[in-house]
């Protein structure tokens, strides 16, 4: 049973997220795969992720990881849902206009999968609640849309230690990237796109435009990386990949990747972090 209150937890289920034996056939194409398993399944079962954005990336990749059995899923977004996210956002239905989208995605996953525990947070991550709101985190997805959140989640994730999938997508181009700024070794988001984007000054697909079948192709792509990061070590799913980003071309179509190197500069994950 759920229960809703807004800002902070908004639907909650407290069934525990275990793969009991009445729950084999559900997962069963995952169990027979030799590179899940029964040991990565269960990995799944245990898992918390976080996903930052309930929209056009957000939808695709909350129904694979639930379909996963990812056990704890966190849902944040502060935006209710508006007649021109039905053509991409498809969780959404005409009756749910003006509905805060985590309250309806989180309403989803209670009706999708009973054992799964879900909260909603209808608030937007700042640098300020960032650690609270991602804190104890397996995985964070980002799917947000301005650059001040990115940056504050991306920031928050290196602090605290949890490996980060960023996902975005404008017009007929997606990208999608694993990230592992708290490892001496790898690259944060911000030696990606540095320290110039600490606004909500990005295009926005309204702006822009955006195919819907693009945002399905993208958020899957995410869903994937983030089952790489939660099965690493026990399953052969891939490894993680970290600080490789995946650009694809909806319109030729085709996939290039390119490595993002750490930056010893880097104000968050850098040699004299937070300067």
């Amino acid at each position: 049973m759920a229960m809703c209150a807004r800002c902070c937890a908004s639907w909650k289920i407290d069934a525990r997220p275990l793969v009991t034996p009445d729950r084999l056939d559900r997962f069963a194409r995952h169990i027979v795969l030799p590179e899940l398993g029964g040991a990565g399944q269960a990995r799944l079962a245990g898992a918390h992720v976080v996903l930052v954005g309930i929209g056009g990336i957000g939808h695709p990749a909350l129904q694979y990881l639930a379909g996963a059995g990812v056990g704890r899923l966190t849902l944040i977004d502060d935006d209710t849902v508006d007649a021109s996210n039905l053509q991409r956002q498809t969780l959404f239905a005409p009756a749910d206009i003006g509905a805060a989208k985590a309250d309806i995605a989180a309403r989803w996953v209670a009706r999708f999968d009973p054992a799964l525990r879900v909260v909603a947070h209808v608030q937007r991550l700042r640098t300020a609640n960032a650690a609270s709101l991602l804190a104890g985190a397996d995985a964070v997805l980002d799917g947000s849309d301005n650059f001040a959140t990115r940056l504050a989640v991306a920031d928050a994730c290196v602090r605290l230690a949890i490996p980060l999938t960023s996902a975005a997508l404008g017009r007929f181009q997606g990208q999608v990237a694993n990230f592992a700024g708290h490892l001496p070794d790898q690259a944060c988001y911000r030696c990606f796109v540095g320290d110039a984007f600490d606004a909500d000054d990005c295009d926005t697909c309204a702006d822009q435009g955006v195919l819907g079948a693009m945002v399905g192709i993208i958020g899957a792509f995410a869903a994937m990386h983030v089952l790489r990061v939660l099965t690493t070590g026990v399953a052969t799913l891939g490894d993680p990949q970290w600080g490789r980003l995946h650009v694809f071309d909806g319109l030729t179509p085709s996939l290039r990747t390119m490595r993002i190197v750490k930056d010893p500069a880097c104000a968050t994950c850098g040699d004299q972090p937070g300067r």
